[in-house]
């Protein structure tokens, strides 16, 4: 089953995903699945562990190479055969996507400060005072004034991962794309990283977002997509989706979340 979102306005999408497939060894991850995503789109992707939704999210960002398919990013395109693509094109797909991981990935030898000033120095080759005036604000927007030399393993997990997400944002991506982003915390520091997704939201940021959680799918993404098997099983408007489901696995995979 091929997926087209439809988009939140009529504005053409920021990012078109067609027909991206990946296989691990025997097994196929992906199975042809499509995504697009317009301005101010906030997309949960769902599904139980092995669907391939996280696959998914790597492919869109070039961490995995897909077997074949079509990226779009913002008029960048990328055609990819038999798992080859022109590395040029991928540095430009990137330079539009932002992504905060399960793990935070953030670099422990850097300071909170250096971790959000490395990518606009190093990779857009901004001015030192600028890209620090600019991190300064976003982490105190995160709240972490008080943090800035502090190092990764002097934070909670949840500050951690505030700390990426202010890391993304440093890059002005136009998508911001979201690997389960409170799998790896604490029960009680949940809800601080899902409160500042749902601001992200809520400003209008494009956002792709895997997660496990069912009321952030249902309460603050506007459309809602169910993989299983590689495939996309139901998608739709999470409103509707949540109201009634057409797929029994859908129907099963809620009823186990609940």
């Amino acid at each position: 089953m091929t997926l087209s979102l439809s988009p939140r306005n009529e504005d053409r999408p920021v990012l078109v995903a067609r027909n991206i497939a990946k296989t691990f060894g025997s097994v196929e991850v992906l199975k042809d699945v499509s995504l697009s995503a317009s301005q101010g789109d906030v997309i949960a992707i769902l599904g139980s562990s092995g669907s391939g939704k996280s696959t998914f999210l790597r492919c869109i960002n070039m961490l995995e190479i897909p077997d074949r398919g079509h990226l779009e990013v913002h008029d960048q395109v990328v055609d990819i055969r038999d798992g080859r693509v022109d590395p040029r094109q991928m540095k430009t797909v990137r330079r539009h996507l932002g992504m905060v991981f399960q793990q935070f990935n953030l670099w422990s030898h850097m300071t909170v400060l250096q971790n959000v000033m490395e990518g606009p120095l190093r990779v857009l080759g901004q001015e030192r005072a600028t890209v620090r005036d600019r991190a300064e604000a976003l982490l105190a927007r995160v709240g972490l004034e008080g943090r800035f030399d502090h190092y990764p393993a002097q934070l909670s997990g949840g500050q951690q991962q505030r700390t990426a997400i202010a890391r993304a944002l440093a890059m002005e991506p136009d998508v911001m794309l979201f690997d389960e982003p409170t799998s790896a915390l604490d029960p009680e520091l949940v809800g601080e990283v899902l409160a500042l997704i749902r601001q992200l939201a809520e400003e209008g940021r494009t956002m792709i977002v895997v997660t496990h959680e069912m009321g952030f799918a249902r309460d603050v993404s506007n459309r809602t997509v169910f993989m299983h098997h590689g495939r996309v099983e139901e998608e739709g408007a999470s409103s509707d989706l949540f109201h009634e489901q057409k797929s029994e696995r859908f129907r099963a995979f809620l009823a186990r979340t609940k």
